[in-house]
């Protein structure tokens, strides 16, 4: 399976791989792995989301390639790995544990990066052995453990069960996507991003997504339509940074704040404003500089103690608590530059 994206210059072009090789899951599964950048460099592991690939992260590969050890792999049934009948967050879970015996070293440690399905990867796999052998750090990006049909915002309706039942249609339809036309990147922006995104980047994430087969995008809907990762959540015990768009309408920034609370070693919020559910696109150095910094903290550098925040975070500031987590706790809310 060639990866059906016409991105062919510019900083969402996919970069060549120094190597490419195939990971085998539990159940047999066969994942396209990438690996970027000096194999002597500290690692970095990138897991894309629903209805993407490795293409996803081409402008952070670019960037950290160049002094980082850059793993990328195809979820099953995107990219270039082929389906599996086996859709759940468990193969899911499966499929990271997979990729991280591939290319890392016994014991070797990393910062794990996952977007939006790619962030629920993490979660599933947080309690594993293998995760925890290899994860020092974890960066979740525009992502939410539960409840996802229920509190998305792309059906422009009040909240309740109306909604949430045309949400539920809506994200989990069989209909093709169809060519990439000038209405379907518009309605594609709508739903995953900033109104702000330029051009370039809507075309971009149009070429990723309308390659994911339609079945696969139905069927992993299903799941993610009745996603409960809240106990993978407590479970995450590395330091753990969040990064979500204000204006998500996918996984609006109440489940950045969800995760913020519950997470037991939280190293911060960063908030992007205007920015939508594609962040590593929308806002490449942004997220980018961000692995940076969990990568020096946490895998190059002495990593602080439990619970504590980076020391490269500029300024910290106490978020009020949301009505919509309904949580006691204080959430902590970075805000990068100010």
């Amino acid at each position: 399976m060639s990866p059906a994206v016409s991105v062919t210059s510019g900083p969402y072009a996919p970069p060549v791989p120094a190597r490419t090789l195939t990971a085998v899951s539990a159940d047999g599964a066969r994942l396209h792995v990438e690996v970027h950048g000096p194999e002597d460099a500290p690692p970095v592991v990138l897991a894309h989301g629903w209805t993407c690939s490795t293409a996803f992260w081409a402008a952070q590969i670019r960037d950290l390639a160049t002094d980082h050890r850059v793993i990328a792999y195809d979820q099953r049934g995107h990219g270039r790995s082929p389906a599996s009948p086996a859709c759940t967050t468990g193969a899911l879970a499966d499929d990271l544990e997979a990729v991280l015996a591939e290319t890392l070293a016994p014991g070797e440690k990393a910062l794990v990066v996952g977007h939006s399905m790619g962030g629920m990867t993490v979660m599933a796999a947080s309690g594993r052995p293998r995760f925890r052998e290899h994860a020092a750090a974890v960066l979740l990006c525009s992502t939410g453990s539960s409840r996802l049909v229920a509190e998305a915002l792309v059906v422009p309706l009040r909240a309740g069960r109306v909604r949430t039942w045309l949400t539920g249609r809506v994200l989990g339809s069989r209909a093709p996507l169809g060519p990439v036309t000038p209405v379907a990147k518009s309605i594609l922006k709508y739903a995953t991003m900033g109104a702000g995104s330029a051009p370039h980047m809507v075309e971009a994430c149009a070429r990723i997504v309308h390659a994911c087969p339609r079945a696969v995008r139905h069927a992993w809907s299903a799941v993610l339509s009745a996603l409960d990762l809240e106990h993978g959540v407590r479970e995450l015990r590395v330091p753990t940074a969040v990064v979500q768009g204000t204006d998500d309408r996918l996984t609006p920034p109440v489940h950045a704040r969800a995760l913020v609370a519950a997470l037991p070693n939280c190293v911060g919020l960063t908030e992007l404003p205007g920015v939508g559910h594609m962040t590593p696109i929308e806002a490449p150095e942004p997220v980018t500089g961000r692995i940076r910094d969990l990568v020096g903290t946490y895998v190059t550098g002495a990593a602080p103690e439990q619970g504590s925040i980076p020391a490269q975070t500029k300024h910290i500031q106490r978020a009020e608590q949301t009505e919509q987590t309904e949580q006691t706790e204080q959430v902590w809310q970075i805000k990068e530059g100010a």
